[in-house]
C-alpha cells in the first residue's frame, strides 16, 4: 500500500475540523475525495502533505509513518500538493515557477531533462515559458502549478479542485492530463466539488461529511449510490 490514513483528527484551535478520516491509495490509482464545502477534503490534504498537524491518528507513507514529519521533509520522501486557487507566483514567469518546483533537488542535468519531459505534458507552457504567470490564462495557471509539482518528481500527487472556475472545455483538458499523469506511474488524489468529474477520473473514492468518511468504494459503484446521486451528482 503505498499511502494510508488511520483515523485522523485534526483541530483548528478548539474546533475539530476532522472528527475520523480514513482512507488508502494503492499502487497505480487515481482516488477521489469529494464532499460538500466544509467537509474535511483540504484539511485531510494538508494533514498528509504536513501543512496541519494531527491530533491523533497516523498517517503511513510506503509502509512509514510520516505524520511527525516537516512539510519539506515530506515533499522530499515524494509527496507534492497542488492548492487549491492555484497561488502561482505571479511575477515569475511560466519557466522561474515550473523550476522553482525542484527547490530539494540538486542535480541539473536531470532538473533540465524533467523540465523538456514537463513540456510534453504542457506545450502550451514551452510557448508561454517567458511570460509573467499572472498574463496567463486560468487554465494556463492551473497547468502551471500542476508543472511546479510535478518537478519534485512525487510518488503521490494532492490535486485539490484542478477544475475550479475553469471553462468547461477547459475541464476536459484538465481531466486529460490528470489520466495521463497517472498512466506515467503518477498516483493521485483527486479532491473535487466536480464530483461527476472526480469519480469519472478515479478508481477508488471517498465520501468525507463534515470531518468523516461516510462512504467509500470502486468510483463505479459509488456513481450508482442513491446518496451520492441525490447529494453530489444531481439525480
Amino acid at each position: 500500500m503505498l499511502l494510508e490514513v488511520r483515523d485522523i483528527k485534526v483541530h483548528y484551535d478548539k474546533v475539530e475540523a476532522l472528527k475520523s478520516v480514513s482512507l488508502v491509495v494503492s499502487e497505480g490509482s487515481i482516488v477521489a475525495l469529494i464532499g460538500a464545502n466544509g467537509a474535511g477534503k483540504t484539511t485531510t490534504l494538508n494533514a498528509i502533505s504536513g501543512i496541519v498537524g494531527i491530533t491523533s491518528g497516523e498517517i503511513l507513507f510506503q509502509g512509514e509513518r510520516i505524520d511527525k514529519l516537516p512539510a519539506e521533509k515530506i515533499v522530499a520522501i515524494g509527496i507534492a500538493q497542488v492548492p487549491e486557487g492555484r497561488r502561482i507566483f505571479p511575477f515569475m514567469t511560466s519557466f522561474e515557477n515550473i523550476k522553482i518546483g525542484a527547490y530539494h533537488r540538486r542535480w541539473k542535468k536531470e532538473i533540465n531533462s524533467d523540465i523538456e519531459e514537463i513540456y510534453q505534458h504542457f506545450p502550451v507552457l514551452k510557448e508561454r515559458r517567458n511570460q509573467k504567470a499572472w498574463s496567463l490564462s486560468g487554465g494556463e495557471q492551473q497547468m502551471l502549478v500542476i508543472a511546479r509539482a510535478l518537478m519534485a518528481k512525487p510518488k503521490l500527487l494532492l490535486l485539490d479542485e484542478p477544475s475550479m472556475g475553469l471553462a468547461p472545455m477547459m475541464v476536459e483538458e484538465i481531466t486529460r492530463i490528470i489520466t495521463d499523469i497517472n498512466k506515467r506511474g503518477v498516483n493521485i488524489i483527486l479532491v473535487e466539488q466536480n464530483a461527476r468529474m472526480a469519480l469519472g477520473s478515479a478508481q477508488f473514492g471517498y465520501v468525507l461529511e463534515v470531518g468523516r468518511t461516510v462512504l467509500q468504494g470502486e468510483t463505479k459503484e459509488l456513481s450508482k449510490d442513491p446518496r451520492v446521486k441525490a447529494a453530489y451528482l444531481g439525480g
